[in-house]
């Protein structure tokens, strides 16, 4: 199960640690295998979150996420996004950037790091939002009863995340981002507009997803009451197949956003290690791999079924992570204890998601068969 799983995730790093080795020698290899150990240190939520999102999709949905997905997550946030940033940022050709990263590491690392305000305020403001959704909507588990149970009755009010989101980034705006730590100065006009641009890209992204995903829901209650609708979908709106392909198509887009709001904290934290983006690419790309494959393992074992709140903890991890991104744009916050904060949660929602199913008389996890999902890598 295990091999067959994180297969390629092992065979990723044998290779990835190999290349490094011959490329940087001995000291290339370190580097390398301390980013891949940071980025899952980081990314462990993350994982938690995808699975919980990758098992509603179907097999052809997933494959795509564990394949195309990987090929983003991997090249497009770990490789080309800094790149990106710098030529946006400094004004600069696709080239010229390129060139930069290439043989200027000092000056390529110090314009990202100075484009740090604007994206932890985007990554911050979008990951808030995904933790504000979790805690106001009612739900049958409740991991903190206390906090959750009000929350939701406050929930009702249907804007209030919204609400809070934009105080939060005022808040940010007016005293965290008068004296930025990354670039120095006052960011406040930099900070309120990526963190509207994060929260645009939630409501959008989200806002879209889950209109086809109720569609698909409704259109699959009709078929289960024998309601014989399908000749007006197929006339109107289309098959329950195509609202299928649409749901899971931003389903996947979601997803990918929540990966590049994560990826952020890790890249912008490999600068630490390293300032050679090939490095920083091995490195993180590989801890994306484990990631991945974690995903995987979550959703074929049904753990999130058989633990009801880890998906608790990696919410509240969700939170942790966003407000520490927005402190980040003022004050050094070592990315240890992110990682830290973020598996602590995870720990513990864990456990006491165990204490639960004793206390319910649940058999252990594992114990009942589960639908196989193909790692499709």
């Amino acid at each position: 199960m295990l091999l067959k799983t994180f297969g390629w995730s092992f065979a990723v790093t044998v290779g990835g640690l190999a290349l490094a080795g011959v490329l940087w020698g001995w000291r290339g290899l370190a580097i390398v295998g301390i980013l891949s150990i940071l980025e899952i240190s980081l990314s462990f939520d993350n994982a938690v979150i995808n699975a919980g999102i990758l098992r509603k999709m179907n097999a052809f949905w997933q494959k795509i996420f564990l394949t195309i997905g990987i090929l983003i997550a991997v090249f497009g946030m770990r490789l080309v996004f800094p790149v990106v940033i710098v030529a946006v940022t400094a004004k600069l050709g696709p080239i010229e950037a390129v060139n930069l990263a290439i043989n200027d590491k000092a000056q390529y690392e110090h314009l990202v790091t100075a484009a740090h305000p604007a994206i932890a305020s985007f990554g911050g403001m979008f990951l808030l939002m995904i933790f504000l959704d979790f805690i106001f909507e009612e739900r049958e588990h409740k991991w903190l009863a206390w906090l959750e149970k009000p929350l939701a009755k406050l929930g009702k009010l249907e804007t209030l995340s919204i609400i809070i989101a934009l105080v939060t980034l005022l808040i940010t705006a007016m005293t965290v981002a008068t004296d930025a730590a990354h670039g120095g100065g006052d960011k406040s006009a930099t900070v309120l507009l990526s963190g509207v641009a994060g929260l645009l890209t939630y409501l959008l992204v989200g806002g879209i997803s889950g209109y086809f995903e109720d569609k698909l829901e409704d259109a699959d209650e009709d078929a289960d009451e024998g309601e014989e609708k399908a000749p007006a979908k197929k006339n109107g709106n289309g098959s329950a197949v195509g609202l299928a392909g649409k749901a899971a198509f931003f389903m996947f887009l979601y997803l990918e956003v929540i990966d590049a709001s994560f990826s952020f904290d890790g890249v912008i934290g490999a600068f630490a290690i390293t300032n050679d983006i090939f490095e920083m690419a091995l490195g993180l790309g590989i801890g994306a791999m484990y990631i991945r494959s974690l995903t995987v393992f979550l959703v074929r074992r049904g753990t999130l079924d058989d633990y009801v709140y880890l998906e608790h903890g990696a919410h509240y991890a969700i939170g942790a992570l966003a407000v520490i991104l927005l402190i980040t744009i003022k004050y050094e916050i070592n990315e240890v204890i992110t990682g830290l904060i973020g598996v602590l949660l995870i720990a513990l929602s864990f456990f006491s998601s165990v204490r639960k199913n004793r206390a319910d008389g649940r058999p252990s996890a594992g114990s009942s068969s589960k639908p196989e999902v193909s790692s499709g890598v």
